[in-house]
């Protein structure tokens, strides 16, 4: 919904997408979030017709913000240096409350197999990236982007979960090498 619906829409959008940021997915119930963004659940579901919706929303927001990020470190370069960049983006402490968003989003997308408000999200964000490291191989080669891909998420994951930026940049960096 960014980019089309009323200025109050987009107002609320942008202070829920503000709120789920902080807060995360889990703990979002619409009267609780209402409330912090000054608003009604009853105006949430007038202008998003449904929580679903207002998730679909969310989701889009997020988006746009991955997107961003895909254009910003996909300027020029060697696959490697794509990569670095990529990892120097997800390392740096203020992308963390985003890729905690994006980290919940994509388990969400993952156990909704159906046409649930999750659905499609984690597909969608893997052919992103994947479509940004291919622009950047000498040689079309899936299985490495699929393993460069693997090997950055996996370092992303245990940069949530301990914060031990050294040893997951040399990770990476070791794994940038054999590129």
């Amino acid at each position: 919904m960014t980019g089309n619906g009323s200025a109050r829409q987009q107002e609320l959008l942008e202070a829920a997408y503000a709120w789920v940021l902080e807060h995360g997915w889990a703990g979002m119930s619409l009267r609780p979030l209402a409330e912090a963004i000054g608003s009604s659940p009853r105006v949430l579901l007038f202008l998003f017709g449904s929580k679903d919706g207002l998730v679909r929303a969310l989701l889009a927001r997020s988006r746009t913000d991955q997107l961003a990020v895909v254009d910003a470190v996909g300027e020029g370069g060697e696959l490697a240096e794509v990569a670095a960049r990529v990892w120097a983006w997800l390392a740096a402490p203020e992308h963390r409350a985003l890729l905690r968003l994006w980290l919940e989003a994509y388990t969400h997308s993952v156990n909704d197999a159906g046409d649930g408000p999750w659905a499609g999200f984690a597909a969608r964000t893997v052919a992103d990236w994947d479509a940004l490291l291919a622009e950047h191989q000498a040689v079309d080669d899936p299985a490495e982007r699929a393993l460069l891909l693997a090997v950055l998420r996996g370092a992303l994951l245990d940069l949530l979960a301990t914060g031990d930026a050294a040893r997951l940049d040399a990770a990476v960096a070791a794994h940038l090498a054999t590129l």
